[in-house]
């Protein structure tokens, strides 16, 4: 057997600081369905064929010690995104904002693509993006 194989999947795992506020954020903003949800501070959520993880912080554990879980300390320094590649940027930035997305600024066309970025409450930096036809 070799990995990755067959029945292997990917979950992204986002770390919050308010579980409640978050998981009714990526219902009802993104769209997200709860497959599970663990005594308040974790769930497991559905978006698009992929699972999303969101659990609170907290510190070492047995199996990783030295590792402490936490939200983004500084929303303007970004290690990794969420990409939506989308068929239309511009709609796509009117339902989210009506959703309540709030966007860094409207959608910029780059001329290869058009493309706007948006934060979840955490500060987790998101972004739509349309490649030019």
């Amino acid at each position: 057997m070799t990995f990755p194989n067959e029945g292997v999947e990917i979950t992204r795992l986002l770390v919050v600081s308010d579980m409640d506020r978050s998981r009714a954020w990526y219902e009802n903003v993104l769209g997200a369905d709860l497959y599970r949800a663990y005594g308040g501070d974790s769930c497991v959520l559905t978006l698009l064929g992929t699972w999303l993880l969101l659990v609170t912080g907290g510190g070492p554990t047995d199996d990783k010690p030295g590792v402490t879980f936490e939200p983004p300390a500084d929303p303007g320094r970004v290690a990794s995104e969420l990409i939506f590649r989308v068929p239309d940027c511009r709609q796509a930035y009117e339902t989210l904002r009506g959703r309540g997305a709030e966007f860094l600024t409207p959608p910029v066309d780059r001329g290869y693509e058009v493309r706007a970025f948006f934060r979840d409450p955490d500060g987790y930096l998101f972004e739509i993006s349309e490649v030019a036809g």
